[in-house]
């Protein structure tokens, strides 16, 4: 009996030991996956927790620094590394587009390699979103916005202009035979403009007109040319756009096809857009503009483009 009782206090014993060490690995294990997570969180948030400021361990003038960089180069930083990018949306005829070969035209690339070539400077191209264009030039990603910008309220908030150097409208088109006139004639109509276009701002500024489309609101399109093929699968019913661009549309495609309306959406002026902090730039660009207007070379490149519309 004595024997028995030994062997089951061995076993309670042995019991109770196999117990405590699974309790301290448990425990162990736990332990170390707390201090993993306290490890992790330091090195993804860059040691916030441990910053007073709340901050991202960046000083104030790291950040000043990074802020200049995004702004990007001034006039002399542009001359020395030797050249200038400009933004454009190429889409956009005849002020910059692509030709068969698939070039880079229009009347805004010429002038503006005539302007920048007089500026000794060399220009670069850059096709961009449009609806990104002032994220574009105010992060440093192009030096300039030049392609049929109409100057707004809006826009003069996150850039500088040029002097206007061209003027156009927000004209109404159709196909032809539609029986529109009048801003009033597009009540219950399916009205296409480009997105983040100035012809949304022309038609926002008549809102009793804007509440009678179809949906209250007009369809918007990545581009001029996505707008207007829309109409002419029928599946919209007008297209507000600018007239530069919509006349040398419909003179490629055949005028008798369309027709444009006797009301528009207003008067408007093209600038040239640059960032706040190049004043310098902007000035050489207007005084290149300016000479050229004297000596004529401005008039050859518009005629060049524009006399036939």
């Amino acid at each position: 009996m004595k024997t028995f009782q030994n062997k089951r206090g061995l076993r309670k014993t042995c019991i109770l030991l196999a117990l405590l060490l699974i309790t301290s690995v448990v425990m162990s294990a736990c332990w170390g996956k707390d201090k993993d997570a306290e490890d992790t969180y330091k090195e993804v948030s860059g040691g916030v927790a441990e910053n007073g400021d709340g901050g991202t361990g960046t000083s104030s003038d790291e950040t000043d620094e990074k802020e200049q960089k995004i702004m990007g180069p001034t006039l002399d930083e542009i001359k020395e590394r030797g050249y200038i990018i400009m933004g454009l949306d190429d889409t956009f005829a005849p002020m910059g587009f692509r030709d068969k070969q698939n070039n880079l035209v229009g009347f805004d690339v010429d002038l503006a390699k005539e302007v920048f070539k007089r500026a000794e400077i060399e220009l670069k191209l850059q096709p961009i979103d449009w609806s990104m264009k002032e994220t574009e030039l105010n992060t440093g990603k192009i030096d300039v916005i030049w392609n049929g910008y109409t100057i707004t309220p809006g826009r003069k908030e996150q850039v500088d202009f040029t002097k206007p150097y061209l003027t156009n409208k927000q004209i109404i088109v159709t196909m032809a035979g539609s029986g529109v006139d009048k801003r009033e004639d597009l009540a219950g109509k399916k009205v296409a403009i480009q997105s983040e276009s100035s012809a949304i701002d022309a038609v926002e500024a008549y809102p009793d007109v804007v509440k009678t489309f179809d949906g209250g609101k007009p369809v918007l399109f990545a581009t001029n040319d996505k707008a207007l093929m829309d109409l002419e699968v029928g599946r919209s019913d007008a297209v507000v756009g600018d007239e530069v661009y919509v006349r040398y549309y419909i003179k490629q495609k055949g005028k008798e096809k369309y027709k444009i309306a006797k009301e528009d959406f207003g008067d408007e002026e093209y600038g040239i857009g640059f960032r706040k902090t190049n004043g310098d730039l902007l000035k050489l660009i207007d005084d290149v503009l300016d000479k050229m207007r004297e000596d004529g070379s401005y008039d050859e490149i518009y005629n060049k483009w524009f006399s036939d519309n």
